[in-house]
């Protein structure tokens, strides 16, 4: 079998975070926050640690202000539906996944404008459209740093200049790139910053969270949830101090273990080595599609500027087809269709099909984009 859907969710997972799963359940177990027992002390530095872990990869200065949630999608609709108010402005790309569009859709109904800036069919995106976009009362920009369907990374740094000298905010949703292009928080002018755990962090299923600034507010950004938190119980109201305000019930301790431990490995690979191994192996793969006859390819055609995610159509055979007879056939597991990204498909032309997509990741080997290489050829042969 060979995996190559590393763009939804990472497989496999190092030994490592396996290990910090099981051992936080088989020998932790207790509430975090909830008790003074050792075991609950030891709960609580489980969850302390991953977020020290989580705000060194990204260079963020403040452990306490990475909030933890089920995935990428809550930290995202925390962002946007906690910041946001009718009146306000918000600007975001023509590539955006359904996490970001979805929520504005629903915000735009309510009373909140929304500019979305075109981006070329290969996905990049033109800083000065942004620029142009601005009005007195923007104040947000969301966007995020990889495109899930095609890879091309965004000028995230640039964005964050640009929000700055206008006094928004910067929202960048890092689902495809945290963990597999360096992410500079400060230097990258980032407020806001959604990740997931599952991807490139290589931790488990139900673990991401958001990194909040020095430039954003709590006390601005409201709660999606509130309840039981451990601290100030004395209190019916929610407290008003991170990560607690935005952290209500009993968090994902096992998922969090494993989060710890995919962090701490990606760093032990280095992001750079990562990226790099990543980098070679995607070019090998477009290059290699880019050579069989009818089919196209999509995104910047250079691997340079995308994270290790292709999508491809080969001419007479839907994309829907194209998976199914992968996996049946040669045992090639990827995605198929519009990835949960309309706006993105509609802007490189793909809608309503979609595309097939190959996402590679750290325990792809090129011996595996060789033979999938081989499986496309095949079925344009057959086609």
């Amino acid at each position: 079998m060979i995996y190559l859907d590393n763009a939804a969710t990472s497989w496999p997972k190092p030994s490592v975070v396996l290990d910090a799963v099981m051992h936080a359940m088989r020998d932790v177990g207790a509430n975090p926050g909830r008790a003074g027992h050792r075991l609950a002390n030891e709960s609580g530095r489980i969850v302390y640690r991953a977020r020290e872990a989580v705000a060194e990869l990204f260079g963020a200065p403040d452990p306490l202000r990475v909030v933890f949630g089920a995935n990428v999608t809550w930290a995202l609709n925390l962002a946007l539906r906690g910041l946001l108010r009718p009146g306000d402005h918000v600007i975001t790309s023509s590539i955006e996944h359904n996490s970001v569009m979805r929520p504005l859709r629903a915000l735009e109904r309510e009373g909140v404008a929304l500019t979305v800036v075109p981006c070329a069919p290969t996905g990049a995106l033109d800083p000065q459209q942004v620029a142009d976009a601005l009005r007195r009362e923007t104040t947000l920009i969301a966007l995020n740093h990889a495109s899930n369907v095609v890879g091309t990374v965004l000028p995230v740094a640039e964005m964050g200049a640009i929000a700055r000298r206008h006094g928004a905010l910067l929202l960048v949703d890092a689902a495809q790139t945290a963990g597999a292009w360096p992410i500079d928080f400060v230097a990258d002018g980032i407020d806001l910053l959604a990740f997931t755990g599952h991807k490139s962090l290589y931790g488990p299923m139900g673990t991401g969270g958001l990194l909040l600034g020095e430039r954003v507010d709590p006390a601005r950004v409201a709660p999606l949830a509130r309840g039981g938190t451990g601290s100030r119980s004395e209190l019916e109201e929610q407290p008003d101090f991170c990560p607690d305000k935005y952290e209500a019930g009993t968090p994902n301790v096992p998922g969090l273990a494993g989060l710890e431990a995919g962090v701490r490995w990606v760093r032990e690979q280095g992001v750079a080595a990562l990226r790099r191994q990543e980098a070679a192996l995607t070019q090998r793969l477009i290059d290699g599609l880019r050579a069989i006859p009818g089919v196209t390819l999509y995104g910047t055609g250079d691997a340079a500027r995308q994270t290790a995610t292709v999508s491809f159509n080969l001419a007479g055979v839907p994309p829907s087809e194209a998976g199914l007879r992968l996996d049946e056939e040669f045992a090639i597991m990827c995605r198929i269709g519009l990835h949960c990204s309309p706006a993105c498909h509609r802007t490189l032309g793909t809608f309503p099909e979609g595309t097939v997509r190959f996402g590679l990741g750290a325990f792809t080997t090129s011996n595996e984009v060789d033979a999938a290489l081989d499986a496309v050829r095949q079925l344009e042969r057959n086609a």
